[in-house]
C-alpha cells in the first residue's frame, strides 16, 4: 500500500463504509463524503443519534484516533453496539484540529466487519485525513484588494460598481477576481466568493 492513501485504498480499508468531514466551521463541514451503510444513515438519523454519539462527541473534544472497541465514552444510546449490527463491527475515528486562526476541526470514522485495524493501518488513515485537512485549508495569499473585490460580488455588485466603488478600471477588478479565483481554485467570480465566505475571508 503507497504512503498517500487515496480513495480506492480508503474503500479497502473500510470494506463497511467510511465516513469523513472536512473543516468543520460554526455548524457544517466544508467538505463531506457519507459512504456508510445507506440503512444505518436512515436508522441514525431517525434515532437522532447525533445528539448521544460516543463517536462524535470523541472527534470534537480530541485529536488522533481511537478503536471504537477502546471507545473512553459512555454510550447510552448504545450508538456502537448497535452499528455493528449494520456491518460496521470495527471501528477507527480520527480526529484533526489546527490553533491557527480558522481553528477548524475535521474527523473521520472508518469501519469493517472482519477485524480491527492494526496500528500500522490507523497511521495511514491519521495521515490521511491530516492530508485532506491541510489540502483544504484556506489560502492565505489573497490580497486585500482581492478579498475586497469578492465581498463586493459576494453582496451582488456588478464588476461596473465594484469598479466605480473601489476608484479602479473594470480591467483592474477583473484582474483582481482573476487572480482570486486562481488562488481559490475556483472557475467563476461567485463561486471564488462563495468559497471565501466559506472560509471566512470576507
Amino acid at each position: 500500500m503507497s504512503k498517500f492513501l487515496g480513495l480506492d485504498e480508503i474503500e479497502q480499508l473500510a470494506p463497511s463504509g467510511h465516513y469523513i468531514a472536512l473543516r468543520i466551521g460554526f455548524a457544517f463541514p466544508m467538505e463531506e463524503v457519507n459512504a456508510l451503510p445507506p440503512d444505518w444513515v436512515s436508522h441514525y438519523t431517525r434515532q437522532r443519534f447525533a445528539l448521544f454519539d460516543p463517536v462524535l462527541r470523541w472527534a470534537y473534544s480530541n485529536v488522533g484516533a481511537v478503536r471504537w472497541s477502546a471507545f473512553p465514552v459512555d454510550d447510552p444510546k448504545r450508538v456502537i453496539a448497535q452499528a455493528q449490527t449494520f456491518g460496521m463491527r470495527y471501528g477507527v475515528t480520527v480526529s484533526v484540529f489546527d490553533s491557527s486562526v480558522d481553528e477548524q476541526r475535521s474527523f473521520a470514522s472508518f469501519t469493517r466487519v472482519d477485524r480491527e485495524y492494526t496500528d500500522i493501518e490507523i497511521k495511514l488513515l491519521q495521515a490521511y485525513l491530516t492530508r485532506r485537512h491541510n489540502e483544504t485549508a484556506p489560502p492565505t495569499n489573497l490580497t486585500k484588494a482581492e478579498l475586497e473585490a469578492l465581498g463586493m460580488v459576494k453582496d451582488g455588485r456588478r464588476l461596473k460598481e465594484i469598479a466605480f466603488e473601489l476608484n479602479v478600471s473594470e480591467g483592474a477588478v477583473k484582474q483582481r477576481l482573476k487572480n482570486a479565483k486562481l488562488k481559490l481554485g475556483a472557475k467563476t467570480g461567485t463561486q471564488a466568493a462563495a468559497l471565501a465566505n466559506q472560509y471566512g475571508l470576507i
